[in-house]
């Protein structure tokens, strides 16, 4: 089989980022008639096209997204080599890759890996965020080594991927000083009639949870935002956009970070949070020390 030119797939790669042929020449200094020749020769090499038109310019095929995730990776080894070569060491860095669903805070998340990162000295992590099911996907075919969830696996999914249940905590409403002033009161009486920021049904499980409480309460809510992102959620409840629930275990952190209050907790609404591997017993040593130091990384600091 004949090698791959390594040019070519640098040419794909610039064109792939900068979705025309045209920007793709600007950024490496080229003609676009010699990115789009050697386009051709690369599509020809590996017998499929890989770019498609759009108006203007160029969106990847299906086996053009597959050619981007390897050259991605590729070049990434290519910039480590020079890091590993440059520092003067002959050790490769140990990689751990995490998935993050992406409705778990970030901080929770950074809690949990932190004793992977303290345990080994050379260890370079690599975080993907995104829905559950992309994330299983990834890590059913060994793309990932661990994935980090506020849920377990959905009954429904069809993966050979195993729950690990790291720790629990109850919920805590939370909001914009200027928002809670609008609406005073007890809590939770004092969430009537006020706005809701919600995660998406995709996102997480605990939103029916919590719906059903503010049933069971009586407490008719608006709900004026949804999210997929933790993040993004609670950056609009810093704002006054909508009273919103996090985990208590990072209730400090959250009011700090974001400048809002904490209202109240709810001790039957409880968030659990997960760590999925493809092995059920855990024999990888930073998915190990994870799970061994979950219990601390969870209890909440004041």
């Amino acid at each position: 089989m004949k090698r791959l030119n390594y040019k070519h797939l640098a040419y794909f790669h610039a064109v792939a980022e900068e979705g025309s042929v045209l920007a793709a020449a600007r950024r490496l200094n080229v003609t676009p008639q010699t990115i789009s020749g050697q386009l051709r020769l690369l599509e020809d090499e590996l017998g499929n096209r890989l770019f498609a038109k759009a108006g203007r310019g160029l969106e990847l095929t299906d086996a053009g997204r597959v050619v981007l995730d390897y050259t991605r990776e590729m070049f990434r080894l290519g910039d480590e080599l020079q890091e590993v070569m440059h520092q003067g060491t002959t050790e490769r860095p140990l990689e751990f890759r995490v998935g993050i669903v992406d409705a778990l805070p970030k901080s929770i998340a950074h809690r949990l890996l932190s004793p992977a990162l303290s345990g080994a000295a050379r260890m370079r992590i690599i975080c993907h965020e995104e829905q559950m099911p992309v994330l299983l996907g990834e890590l059913a075919v060994h793309r990932l080594d661990l994935v980090l969830a506020d849920s377990p696996i959905p009954s429904g999914m069809n993966v050979r991927c195993f729950n690990h249940l790291l720790g629990r905590s109850p919920l805590a409403c939370f909001a914009a000083p200027a928002l809670k002033a609008r609406h005073p009161g007890d809590f939770p009486q004092c969430l009537q009639d006020a706005p809701l920021l919600l995660p998406t049904d995709t996102a997480s499980g605990l939103r029916t949870e919590l719906l059903s409480w503010l049933n069971r309460l009586d407490l008719s809510m608006r709900i004026s935002g949804e999210f997929d992102d933790s993040a993004l959620l609670q950056a609009f409840g810093s704002e006054g956009h909508g009273f919103f629930f996090a985990p208590s275990a990072i209730r400090e952190e959250i009011c700090h970070k974001y400048a809002v209050d904490c209202i109240g907790e709810v001790d039957e609404l409880v968030q659990e949070f997960y760590a999925i591997s493809a092995e059920r017993k855990i024999s990888h040593k930073s998915v190990k020390l994870i799970t061994d130091h979950a219990p601390d990384a969870l209890i909440r600091t004041a």
